[in-house]
């Protein structure tokens, strides 16, 4: 995925060009009122986390309290569409995900919203690396538990946290670039259930975002087999990535973070929000703060980078949704 590339090469120079585009009569008059944060999924979970990281920090920025509210529900789309047909006065934002907005066009028989339309990226902020982990009776490397996978009668199972899913598809992605490996994919609900039945050993294999797999590693109830970023990480060097695992060159998945305004909120607002956001990403002790949490955030950027991040995201996983559809559509 251009997930953790892309994060890391965007770089300050696109940035001031966000500084300089926010037109001093907009910084002064907004915001005048607390802004709303919602999160399009229920509370506990890695979006919850990082968006509550943001939203403090954002209050700072614009010195006006950022209130967060979860409106979880058919796969983030109750909370996204509320944001979408929000007044546009960039009080009411919206922190959407790769689920949201890039995958839920493709994935959706009658999408509720278009995500070109119907919403302003204010940013791409960065997100969760996914990592693949197994039950420990099962090998010991992501390419021998693949060679195994190979001729298991029956076929190995992984999980995911459901249908359609980030989780999902790049595990589909990720069988398909290795040379179609026969796994049988079980949806759950939820990231949660899929790990419990990984420790358990009532599956083989199991897909989550890098910080909520890390303690089931590091407590030898899992073990991780691969890390879908373009280098290893530092809190778990001895994990290697998929790419050097199945020498799949190139190979990410980042279950990333964007922010997003309704269609119509004035340009200077958007400025000042990119622009808040910018300083945010570029605090080296926030940055500190979110790798502690598993999360590698985005180099700062442009409204323009982001929408050209989501759409480039999008047409990346459109041919494995099509490979697929029976399966989503069943």
């Amino acid at each position: 995925m251009p997930g953790c590339d892309v994060l890391s090469r965007r770089g300050l120079l696109a940035a001031g060009g966000t500084f300089l585009a926010a037109p001093a009569i907009g910084q002064d008059a907004y915001p005048s009122r607390p802004l709303r944060l919602v999160i399009p999924f229920p509370a506990g979970g890695p979006t919850d986390v990082y968006a509550r990281f943001y939203s403090e920090r954002l209050s700072r920025e614009l010195g006006q309290p950022v209130v967060t509210e979860n409106r979880g529900g058919a796969g983030g789309a109750i909370g996204s569409l509320e944001v979408a047909r929000a007044r546009p006065d960039g009080l009411t934002l919206l922190f959407g995900t790769a689920s949201t907005h890039a995958l839920y066009p493709l994935v959706t028989r009658q999408p509720q919203f278009d995500v070109a339309k119907d919403f302003i990226a204010v940013a791409e902020i960065g997100g969760g690396p996914l990592a693949w982990v197994a039950n420990p009776s099962q090998p010991g490397t992501l390419a021998a538990f693949m060679a195994a996978a190979r001729t298991a009668q029956p076929h190995l199972s992984y999980g995911s946290p459901g249908t359609g899913t980030l989780m999902h598809l790049a595990t589909e992605l990720m069988k398909q670039r290795a040379g179609g490996v026969p796994l049988t994919h079980v949806p759950y609900r939820g990231a949660a259930p899929a790990m419990n039945d990984v420790v358990g050993g009532t599956i083989a294999l199991g897909v989550n975002t890098f910080g909520a797999a890390l303690p089931l590693h590091q407590g030898g109830r899992a073990r991780m087999l691969g890390l879908a970023t373009p280098q290893r990480h530092p809190r778990a060097p001895d994990i290697p990535t998929v790419a050097e695992a199945l020498n799949l060159p190139g190979f990410q998945a980042v279950l990333w973070h964007a922010v997003f305004v309704p269609p119509g909120t004035p340009p200077a607002i958007v400025a000042r929000l990119s622009q808040a956001t910018n300083a945010m990403l570029a605090d080296p002790a926030l940055r500190a703060a979110l790798d502690g949490a598993g999360i590698v955030a985005s180099e700062p950027g442009t409204p323009a980078s982001a929408a050209a991040f989501i759409a480039a995201e999008t047409e990346r996983y459109r041919p494995i949704v099509e490979a697929i559809r029976p399966e989503l559509e069943s």
